[in-house]
């Protein structure tokens, strides 16, 4: 069977630190795959908080998730802070992705890998839009 694979880059463009609560616990008695995507999304919320942008706006547009995948690489356990990285990488025209590596701050040991592929949209018009230029330009690498 083929695995998922998720190219991180040599940097981010953000980290912040979040605990792990009794809910993004599983039965198995470690972090759950649900709640890597939730810790995902709130770090892109205070990632783009932190750039200026307000939910769901950035330079006057939308956008909406296209796809997820996680790669896991160590187990992470009730109450442990986390470190989570955001990069955002790979644009298309209407689209890019925000790259994460999650992490044990104590340890430094990574815990997982995560990809959330957006599409800019217009939720007046219900349509996918262009990149907004101003954001990509923050982010793009050599071109």
């Amino acid at each position: 069977m083929t695995r998922v694979k998720i190219e991180l880059p040599a940097t981010f463009d953000f980290s912040t630190d979040l605990r792990l609560r009794f809910r993004d616990i599983n039965a198995g008695n470690h972090l759950a795959h649900d709640a890597v995507l939730s810790l995902a999304e709130e770090a892109r919320f205070l990632f783009l908080e932190h750039l200026g942008y307000p939910h769901l706006n950035i330079d006057g547009c939308g956008y909406v998730a296209a796809d997820a995948a996680i790669v896991y690489k160590s187990q992470a356990f009730f109450g442990e802070v986390i470190r989570v990285e955001v990069a955002v990488r790979n644009f298309a025209s209407k689209s890019c992705d925000f790259l994460y590596r999650l992490s044990n701050r104590e340890t430094g040991q990574e815990v997982a890998r995560a990809k959330t592929g957006v599409v800019f949209f217009d939720y007046v018009n219900q349509k996918p839009v262009r990149v907004p230029d101003g954001f990509r330009a923050r982010f793009e690498r050599g071109g």
